[in-house]
Protein backbone atom coordinates (compact mmCIF):
# COMPACT_ATOMS: atom_id res chain seq x y z
CA UNK A 1 0.00 0.00 0.00
CA UNK A 2 1.48 3.57 -1.28
CA UNK A 3 1.89 6.10 1.59
CA UNK A 4 0.10 9.23 1.50
CA UNK A 5 1.93 12.57 0.14
CA UNK A 6 3.11 14.21 3.82
CA UNK A 7 1.51 17.87 3.49
CA UNK A 8 4.30 20.40 4.17
CA UNK A 9 4.22 23.52 6.99
CA UNK A 10 5.44 26.58 5.77
CA UNK A 11 5.91 30.17 7.14
CA UNK A 12 3.91 33.16 5.98
CA UNK A 13 5.11 36.27 7.55
CA UNK A 14 4.61 39.70 7.58
CA UNK A 15 7.25 42.55 8.75
CA UNK A 16 6.74 44.98 10.98
CA UNK A 17 7.99 47.67 8.52
CA UNK A 18 5.14 46.52 5.96
CA UNK A 19 2.54 46.45 8.95
CA UNK A 20 3.51 49.87 10.12
CA UNK A 21 3.02 51.53 6.46
CA UNK A 22 -0.02 49.22 5.64
CA UNK A 23 -2.00 48.03 9.27
CA UNK A 24 -5.29 46.88 7.69
CA UNK A 25 -3.28 44.23 5.49
CA UNK A 26 -3.29 41.94 8.85
CA UNK A 27 -6.52 41.54 8.64
CA UNK A 28 -6.56 41.47 4.69
CA UNK A 29 -4.20 38.36 4.85
CA UNK A 30 -6.76 37.05 7.30
CA UNK A 31 -9.43 37.08 4.87
CA UNK A 32 -7.54 36.29 1.93
CA UNK A 33 -6.17 33.23 3.86
CA UNK A 34 -9.44 31.97 4.68
CA UNK A 35 -10.94 32.26 0.98
CA UNK A 36 -7.81 30.24 0.04
CA UNK A 37 -8.38 27.32 2.60
CA UNK A 38 -11.88 27.06 0.91
CA UNK A 39 -10.95 26.91 -2.44
CA UNK A 40 -7.49 24.86 -2.57
CA UNK A 41 -8.14 21.39 -0.89
CA UNK A 42 -5.63 20.66 1.44
CA UNK A 43 -4.71 24.01 2.56
CA UNK A 44 -5.29 25.34 5.85
CA UNK A 45 -3.86 27.55 8.41
CA UNK A 46 -2.51 26.02 11.71
CA UNK A 47 -2.10 29.19 13.53
CA UNK A 48 -1.57 33.14 13.18
CA UNK A 49 0.32 34.81 15.82
CA UNK A 50 2.40 38.05 16.56
CA UNK A 51 6.37 37.73 16.65
CA UNK A 52 7.23 39.34 19.70
CA UNK A 53 10.88 39.41 18.98
CA UNK A 54 10.95 41.00 15.51
CA UNK A 55 7.12 42.75 15.26
CA UNK A 56 6.35 40.02 12.61
CA UNK A 57 2.85 38.68 11.81
CA UNK A 58 3.19 34.72 11.30
CA UNK A 59 0.57 32.45 9.68
CA UNK A 60 1.53 28.81 10.00
CA UNK A 61 0.34 27.50 6.78
CA UNK A 62 0.12 23.63 6.00
CA UNK A 63 0.11 23.17 2.48
CA UNK A 64 -0.31 19.88 -0.21
CA UNK A 65 2.83 18.73 -2.34
CA UNK A 66 1.41 19.86 -5.27
CA UNK A 67 0.96 23.06 -4.09
CA UNK A 68 3.46 25.91 -5.24
CA UNK A 69 2.74 28.34 -2.35
CA UNK A 70 4.82 31.31 -5.25
CA UNK A 71 1.33 31.00 -6.23
CA UNK A 72 -0.16 31.59 -3.67
CA UNK A 73 2.21 34.90 -3.04
CA UNK A 74 1.46 36.13 -6.78
CA UNK A 75 -2.43 36.05 -5.59
CA UNK A 76 -2.05 37.41 -2.40
CA UNK A 77 -0.20 40.67 -4.24
CA UNK A 78 -3.11 41.73 -6.34
CA UNK A 79 -4.97 42.18 -2.87
CA UNK A 80 -2.40 44.11 -0.63
CA UNK A 81 -0.64 47.16 -1.16
CA UNK A 82 2.82 46.90 -2.99
CA UNK A 83 5.45 44.38 -1.56
CA UNK A 84 8.35 42.46 -2.27
CA UNK A 85 8.25 38.56 -1.24
CA UNK A 86 11.70 36.80 0.00
CA UNK A 87 12.24 33.48 1.05
CA UNK A 88 15.38 33.75 3.50
CA UNK A 89 17.94 30.89 3.45
CA UNK A 90 16.83 28.39 6.28
CA UNK A 91 18.81 25.03 7.26
CA UNK A 92 16.77 21.41 5.76
CA UNK A 93 15.15 21.07 9.36
CA UNK A 94 13.67 24.12 9.61
CA UNK A 95 10.51 25.28 8.25
CA UNK A 96 10.16 26.99 4.56
CA UNK A 97 9.88 30.92 5.39
CA UNK A 98 8.03 33.19 3.28
CA UNK A 99 8.65 36.90 4.02
CA UNK A 100 6.76 39.76 3.00
CA UNK A 101 7.97 43.56 3.25
CA UNK A 102 7.65 46.71 1.44
CA UNK A 103 9.68 47.28 -1.64
CA UNK A 104 13.02 48.91 -0.86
Amino acid sequence: MDAEPVNQVVELRLTYRYIKDHPWTVQAINGFLSAYFMEKPGFSVQRHFDELESGMHVWLCEIPPNMKITALLRRLQADIPPCRHIQPATDQSARPQYVIDSPE
